[in-house]
């Protein structure tokens, strides 16, 4: 099933797929990204909740409650992180070296109110690996094929680890990215 076409800069608010549990089964549905946590008076997000760290899932009771019951996987083919340099900030992506998709650990909710359910997710987080550390500190979980179904059907917080620098590559990209209303190839493509 596909609920959308390939996107290219997908940014915090807007909607992404998303792979949860209904019923037993992994199923693919799109949701909004920035978790909204269902006892927000209000469908905007008063925390800052577009990640959540793996070293916090247990403490913080918000991402406790969903670490227990509504884990979900969310599929990418790269990731984006700004190396600062005086008061520019430069973009790179990080990619697997095969440049196959994966899919990141991530947490949903459902916030409600008479007129609407609304379905969002954060992505989990954890210390970055070498290669991320030359431009930030921390990157999304990226979870090995053989961990998605156990991530959907256990809180395996064991799985909440670096992914191998030795299967990443990372490379400069266009300064358009910075802007959420650019959306095209050029995104993705090298940039010097």
């Amino acid at each position: 099933m596909v609920i959308m076409g390939r996107r290219f800069n997908i940014a915090p608010t807007q909607k992404h797929p998303v792979i949860k549990l209904e019923e037993g089964k992994p199923v693919l549905k799109e949701m909004q990204w920035g978790l909204i946590p269902f006892f927000s008076k209000e469908p905007k997000m008063e925390f800052t909740t577009i990640n959540a760290k793996a070293e916090t899932l247990n403490s913080r009771p918000m991402w406790k409650r969903l670490l227990k019951d509504k884990r979900c996987l969310i599929p990418a083919d790269g990731f984006y992180e700004w190396e600062k340099a005086g008061d520019a900030k430069k973009p790179w992506r990080f990619v697997l070296k095969n440049r196959e998709p994966f899919l990141f650990a991530g947490l949903w909710d459902q916030w409600s109110d008479a007129n609407q359910d609304l379905q969002t997710f954060t992505i989990i987080t954890v210390p970055a690996n070498p290669l991320v550390s030359k431009v930030h500190n921390r990157m999304p979980c990226i979870l090995p094929q053989s961990a998605y179904e156990a991530w959907l059907r256990e809180p395996r917080q064991d799985l909440l680890v670096p992914y191998p620098e030795s299967e990443m590559e990372a490379y400069r990209v266009n300064p358009i990215v910075n802007s959420s209303k650019n959306e095209m190839e050029a995104c993705i493509e090298p940039w010097k």
